[in-house]
């Protein structure tokens, strides 16, 4: 994790670079902040047909490929427009992005990770502010006030359970149940929560969450793999009776495909959002910018149908009932030290 201080001492982002993606737009007649700024009428033809022109948007995306491709195939569908996709983890994209910068290149036109990617990128003064009117659709959570990215969709992080090697009166209610000596070798986690571990200390209390788990992995062990598609998978296969940490939607996925996994609500839920950004210098800004407005409207909708929930909730709700508490991107961004230090201690040392 970059962080504060270390990124105060990188914000000699290359103007070089900035002038290359700025040159190629001013061929086209605008440069990338007068595009990503316009919002005079009839702004979305004018986008798509110059997208058109340029062919293609690179993009660097997080978001794991079966979720990413019918997005990427919607929109060459609907403008004509390729995609090129480079996927990667959230800190994979920070390492790449800056690096490729400091090398005088342009990372992508549009990057679409998680929040904890984001917002050190717009720290390091790689993201371009858009403006669109179709943010006023969103839940206020999507919105930041620098509107350098937006979130997309909704990752709520639950737990998941094999629904036969668990038996009903076993499920657990709260993460206290999980101190149950019954649970013993029984438990998974992502290995590289710990911003979920942040939000969940934020609400709990930090030294009763702290001691908490420290108690669950005394008592039962909580092994951890790398990947949250990977864990929900291994819950559905009977690998893992119960996975701490999941995005929601992927249990959801794999239930209605019929596998025996059901998706665990423990409370206070934590969500993280997933956005999306354009870059400053991008070789491509008309595409950029009409990627990331397809993302605020059409892509709602495919998002939705995978299970996915859209940050326009009116094209799908949020679950009945149930208090979301969103991660706060600064916290791991300006004490992610302390956070992944106790995170290690507790989870990653015992093994």
């Amino acid at each position: 994790m970059i962080s504060s201080s270390t990124i105060g001492k990188r914000l000699l982002l290359g103007l070089g670079l900035l002038a290359c993606g700025a040159s190629v737009a001013a061929a086209q007649g605008r440069s990338p902040a007068e595009i990503a700024s316009d919002t005079g009428p009839d702004r979305l033809a004018r986008l798509a047909a110059a997208a058109k022109k340029e062919g293609v948007v690179t993009l660097y995306t997080s978001r794991v490929a079966e979720d990413t491709a019918p997005l990427g195939e919607d929109f060459t569908k609907r403008y004509g427009v390729a995609v090129q996709l480079w996927r990667a983890s959230n800190q994979d994209i920070i390492q790449r992005a800056v690096a490729e910068s400091r090398a005088g290149r342009c990372p992508a036109d549009v990057i679409s990770s998680g929040t904890p990617a984001l917002e050190p990128l717009y720290r390091e003064q790689l993201l371009q502010p858009v403006k669109s009117p179709t943010t006023a659709e969103l839940m206020p959570q999507a919105l930041r006030p620098h509107g350098a990215w937006v979130g997309v969709s909704v990752n709520i992080i639950a737990s998941a359970y094999n629904a036969d090697l668990v038996k009903p009166q076993d499920v657990p209610k709260s993460y206290d149940d999980l101190k149950d000596p019954k649970w013993k070798s029984r438990l998974t986690i992502e290995a590289q929560d710990a911003d979920w571990f942040a939000a969940l200390a934020d609400k709990l209390g930090e030294e009763k969450t702290t001691a908490l788990f420290r108690e669950i992995v005394r008592v039962n062990g909580i092994s951890t793999r790398i990947g949250h598609t990977l864990i929900a998978n291994m819950v559905a296969e009977g690998e893992v009776p119960l996975a701490l940490t999941t995005y929601s939607y992927k249990p959801e996925q794999l239930t209605r495909l019929g596998a025996p996994i059901r998706t665990l609500y423990l409370p206070p839920l934590i969500a993280l959002a997933t956005g999306v950004s354009v870059t400053r210098c991008a070789p491509h800004p008309n595409a950029a910018v009409l990627f990331y407005e397809y993302m605020l409207r059409e892509g709602q909708q495919v998002l939705a149908k995978r299970d996915i929930v859209p940050t326009n909730l009116s094209v799908k709700p949020l679950p009945p009932n149930m208090e979301i508490n969103f991660m706060d991107p600064v916290q791991m961004l300006d004490h992610g030290e302390k956070w992944t230090a106790l995170w290690n201690d507790i989870f990653i040392k015992p093994h």
